[in-house]
């Protein structure tokens, strides 16, 4: 399987995909701290920085898996809940990027936050572009516990399978560059006062997300994950902060010594971060279901 990733971070989701065997085929990552870790530790993947000027239409069709985990600031109730409104709302670029790559498989992920920010608006929203653009969609509220890591970590995992009819595609970009026009004329309509009527199945999906929104908040957690096979476990995972007390990696010698800037970066690499032993449950789900795929 051939995996690709948008908002690589210290890349979580290609340590995962490394796991399973596959190959890393590029990373989109801006962060210069994230992208000298990417370069020590996938030396053979393509790096890129910036994802509005990145363009995925050269692997078109080449791509298996395709993941990211868009910045989850914009809903996060760690910061200020600025939504679509917050310059770092970059869904839309990790849309562009699926239309123009057409992976076989999608894997996003964001935090929690995403389901209860305007009532569920732009949770709604991936799922509905998603199924537009000929996936089928399934979203799951998975927590680092469930694999037994040492914190809770809940967090929001789209998992989207393309339409088997492969032909499908073509009627879908098509499709887009009508609703292209559409806008454009949407937008001369609404100048002169017409409003969009309601859509009916978005407002039954709403009431839906509500209700299983509620569920968790009274504090139903969800089926633990399977039991994983990774390299080592968690005994002896760091739980300190890394500066130079703990298992940090460095010589006792320079216990006390501080490196602020790298300290840091660290940290923040390491807070946005996905859990890979977690993405490596999806993706041996997504290799056993291709496997069946195959067979049959």
């Amino acid at each position: 399987m051939k995996h690709a990733s948008l908002f690589t971070g210290i890349g979580g989701f290609d340590l995962a995909a490394e796991w399973m065997g596959w190959q890393n085929i590029f990373q989109v990552e801006i962060d210069p701290f994230c992208q000298m870790v990417l370069s020590k530790m996938f030396p053979n993947a393509k790096r890129y920085e910036n994802i509005k000027a990145f363009s995925g239409k050269k692997y078109r069709g080449t791509i298996d898996v395709l993941t990211g985990g868009f910045p989850c600031q914009p809903y996060s109730s760690a910061g200020k809940r600025k939504g679509t409104a917050d310059e770092r709302h970059l869904w839309p670029e990790m849309l562009r990027v699926i239309r123009e790559v057409r992976p076989r498989y999608i894997v996003g992920e964001n935090v929690y936050g995403l389901v209860t920010w305007n009532d569920g608006l732009v949770f709604q929203q991936v799922q509905s572009d998603l199924e537009s653009e000929g996936y089928e969609v399934q979203p799951y509220v998975l927590p680092a516990c469930g694999i037994n890591a040492p914190h809770r970590r809940n967090r929001v995992w789209f998992v989207a399978h393309a339409d088997s009819n492969a032909g499908r595609w073509q009627e879908i970009d098509k499709r887009n560059e009508h609703q292209q026009e559409g806008q454009e004329l949407w937008a001369i309509l609404k100048s002169n006062g017409y409003e969009r009527p309601a859509s009916n199945s978005h407002s039954e999906r709403q009431q839906i997300q509500r209700r299983d929104a509620a569920k968790q908040e009274k504090g139903n957690r969800p089926a633990p994950v399977a039991e994983y096979n990774t390299p080592g476990d968690w005994n002896n995972w760091p739980t300190q902060s890394p500066v130079c007390f703990g298992n940090d990696g460095l010589s006792s010698r320079l216990d006390g010594i501080s490196f602020p800037k790298w300290r840091n970066n660290s940290i923040k690499a390491a807070g946005n971060a996905i859990v890979p032993p977690l993405a490596l449950q999806i993706f041996k789900a997504i290799q056993l279901f291709d496997d069946g795929l195959t067979r049959s």
